[in-house]
């Protein structure tokens, strides 16, 4: 009798996520992800249960990414993130101190998979705006 052979899963998961980040990558628009089963919709600057740069947390936060603004992999503009404690910030991405070690695209990973981030940023007026990133703990 003949085995079937299976590829390995991460193999797979990988090619799922380079094909999306591929797509994503090539149209131009910003890869926006609808968060707990609701529809992407425009939404004003500041809506219920946001966190404007005035009142926002101390910085280091941690959450997941729910929305990444990019016009592809190298060309990450902001993103918004849901805190731990459910408050929902928007960053503008700044100057990182070490693009390397994570480099902006890699957010586009995170909101998939939905594993957190650690988000050092300072507030520049009405913006939050990050200088480093690394993975959540």
């Amino acid at each position: 009798m003949k085995r079937r052979r299976h590829r390995d899963s991460g193999t797979l998961w990988l090619a799922g996520l380079v094909t999306i980040l591929g797509i994503a990558a090539c149209s131009g628009a910003p890869i926006v992800a609808p968060t707990s089963g609701s529809a992407a919709t425009p939404s004003p600057a500041n809506p219920p249960g946001t966190v404007s740069s005035t009142q926002g947390p101390a910085s280091p936060v941690a959450g997941v990414i729910t929305a990444v603004d990019s016009a592809g992999l190298n060309a990450v503009h902001g993103f918004t993130l849901r805190t731990n404690g459910e408050k929902v910030l928007h960053f503008k991405l700044g100057v990182l101190d070490d693009p390397t070690a994570f480099p902006p695209g890699h957010l586009a990973e995170h909101q998939l998979t939905g594993n957190p981030v650690l988000v050092f940023f300072k507030p520049e007026g009405t913006e939050l705006v990050v200088y480093h990133l690394e993975d959540a703990p």
